[in-house]
């Protein structure tokens, strides 16, 4: 009697599928769920900055321990990398660190570990993005990280998630050609915000998508809201137009980002649209109200963030806009203006901050006109506004992009002026970065004055230092238009 075979042919073949399937699992390299990636945690003190403007979304850090003064030299420098260009700030969760930014014709969503810049991973992807008025070709928006994801929104409106442990992309969305997004000024600038599962875009799309709601695991659109059902027939004050008849050409784009706050037991999102504030249910997108805001300049935008205190939310613009703050009503629906003044604080593109009662911020168009303004918060009126220096400026002469020197010595000098600089609020103080000459100073609030602790120059950042400042776990980071930088805040240890 013949003896049957150990394995039929097709058990053979079945075996070897199986063998090669676990060959090649053991040789690709591990891919890190978030439970099992280090790097989305630390043991340090301080918190995360995961996303635009830090954990609160307003520029204000909840670090303690910092120093009180600084050296005359600035505090000690931790690490430089030279990346790509752009103006979106960085964002730091555990200790990874994600920069989105430009070169060679490509945009680059980098990795970098936050203690020492290493660079752990990057993805790139090509870029057509030419800013059409001279400005560089970078990405404008800051990332935003959970400890699974990374998502980014580039300037030619490629909305990206990708896995924080190793870059691999989960989903990809192209804007641009997924909506009908009329022609921006300077591109995409709206950092996006995560609500739970939504991921919040101001998309800034014709008709009604002015702002899009994405399912955050899979790119999935769930809302779109905001434009001309939003905006058509609205009331402007103006002389002329009376009333905005919307246009299939009407501009949408903002350049704001959008803020969350619960008021009065409900949700919002405040978004600055280029028409003005729209307030959202994130659940579902309705518009919950409006307010017009917008210059009559067209070449103008809206780019500052809405800044929410307790029910009230200030908004500030500049080509002669000024600021306005409302006041949330219990209904969550309407609003009472408390007061708007065209000539108080006027924000370009940096975001105010509130504390003591008082807002401090950026107001002025071009760099010569940047000064930093305090203004009370209950009436709108300004305590005091200074460019930095408020001595005359006749002893200084610029001698090279980012250099002065005292005409009398020829001897250099911090640069002087800040310019149309960013804030940062830690500990009770202000942290200002100048927008030229890497200056930085150390400032304590007060409606009597510009109150300067310390001021140093800050190694490799210069011209354009346009990115609002980031704080994680006593470590400042700076990026201008080509280096990122990271300085040690912290006290020595005792």
């Amino acid at each position: 009697m013949p003896r049957r075979p150990l394995l039929c042919g097709q058990s053979v073949r079945l075996l070897a599928v199986v063998l090669a399937l676990l060959t090649a699992a053991l040789a690709a390299p591990a891919k890190l769920a978030a439970a099992d990636d280090p790097l989305v945690r630390s043991s340090e003190p301080g918190q995360d900055w995961p996303c635009f403007l830090g954990p609160h979304s307003n520029g204000v850090s909840d670090e303690t321990g910092l120093l009180e003064t600084w050296p005359e030299d600035g505090p000690p420098l931790i690490w430089a990398q030279k990346i790509g260009e752009g103006y979106g700030a960085p964002s730091v969760l555990g200790q990874r660190l994600v920069q989105h930014h430009y070169r060679n014709r490509e945009e680059v969503v980098e990795c970098f570990h936050a203690v020492t810049g290493e660079s752990l991973w990057t993805h790139r992807y090509r870029s057509n993005f030419r800013d059409p008025y001279g400005y560089n070709n970078g990405p404008r928006c800051s990332p935003v990280l959970t400890p699974e994801h990374c998502y980014t929104f580039g300037a030619e409106g490629v909305l990206l998630c990708l896995r924080l442990a190793d870059g691999e992309v989960v989903w990809r969305r192209d804007t641009q050609q997924d909506f009908t997004v009329p022609e921006g000024f300077f591109g995409v600038g709206s950092s996006p915000l995560l609500l739970g599962d939504r991921l919040i875009v101001m998309v800034g799309g014709q008709p009604n998508s002015g702002v899009v709601a994405f399912r955050a695991s899979d790119g999935a659109t769930l809302w779109e809201s905001v434009g001309q059902a939003t905006w058509d027939g609205i009331e402007t004050g103006w002389p002329s137009p009376k009333t905005l008849r919307w246009s299939d050409d009407e501009a949408v784009v903002s350049y704001s980002s959008p803020v969350a706050a619960t008021i009065h037991g409900q949700e919002h999102v405040f978004c600055l649209m280029r028409h003005g504030l729209a307030s959202l249910d994130p659940k579902d997108g309705r518009v919950r109200f409006r307010y017009w805001f917008r210059s009559r300049v067209h070449e103008s935008v809206n780019a500052a963030a809405p800044v929410v205190v307790d029910d009230t939310v200030m908004i500030s613009s500049e080509y002669r806009t000024g600021s306005a703050r409302l006041r949330i009503r219990p209904d969550g629906d309407s609003f009472d203006v408390l007061w708007r003044n065209p000539r108080g604080l006027e924000t370009h593109w940096s975001t105010a901050i509130e504390v003591g009662g008082a807002y401090y911020g950026f107001s002025g168009h071009y760099e010569p006109e940047g000064r930093l303004t305090c203004i009370d918060a209950a009436t709108g009126d300004v305590h005091w506004e200074s460019p930095g220096y408020d001595e005359s400026l006749e002893r200084f002469a610029r001698v090279s992009q980012d250099d002065v020197v005292d005409r009398r010595t020829g001897e250099k000098e911090l640069y002087p002026v800040f310019g149309r600089g960013s804030l940062l609020l830690a500990e009770g103080k202000l942290i200002g970065l100048a927008e030229r000459g890497g200056m930085l100073a150390l400032m304590s609030p007060s409606t009597d004055g510009r109150k300067e602790i310390s001021r140093c120059r800050v190694p490799h950042i210069g011209y354009p230092a346009w990115a609002a400042p980031v704080l994680s776990r006593g470590r400042l980071y700076l990026r201008s238009q080509d280096w990122l930088v990271c300085l040690d805040l912290r006290k020595p240890a005792k």
